[in-house]
């Protein structure tokens, strides 16, 4: 299941940014070649760069692919530090799960507006904050999990 959903992020990820690539090549083809530039393409241009972010943080916490100031961490005993590491993944969990709660709702709510500009319901925009917070509480949840239980590792 891990590795579906990695590879269901990975390719989601490539293919928005290909696809803000493409958006953002047409807004310049467009101003520079055509009378008039459409008005969709930038609003979908941020909606790709959206989901790219939504697909990749996922896989960003999963790699361990983020800042740490570890300056103050590195002089704690190995004891403390994994105390740390635990306390910090559970409050992250806990923060992404009422995210993830206040993602859905709004989602949902969002279904019954439409993009002034591509004329697509608002809940599908929407529908990347639910991605990002399932994807982030599933494999915050595996890093818990794995902290537990291998405490000394």
């Amino acid at each position: 299941m891990k590795h579906y959903i990695e590879k269901v992020l990975k390719f989601a990820t490539v293919w928005s940014v290909f696809l803000l690539i493409a958006s953002v090549m047409l807004q310049i083809f467009a101003r520079f070649f055509l009378e008039k530039a459409p008005p969709w393409t930038e609003e979908v241009s941020r909606l790709f760069f959206i989901f790219s972010v939504a697909f990749a943080a996922p896989l960003a916490l999963k790699s361990n692919y983020y800042i740490q100031l570890d300056v103050f961490y590195n002089r704690l005993k190995t004891q403390w530090q994994k105390r740390i590491n635990t306390t910090i993944l559970a409050v992250v969990l806990v923060l992404f799960i009422v995210f993830t709660i206040g993602a859905f709702k709004f989602t949902v709510m969002g279904f019954a507006e439409h993009s002034p500009s591509m004329g697509i319901k608002m809940g599908i925009a929407f529908s990347s904050m639910l991605i990002l917070g399932l994807a982030m509480c599933y494999f915050l949840s595996l890093k818990l999990i794995r902290q537990i239980e291998n405490p000394k590792a």
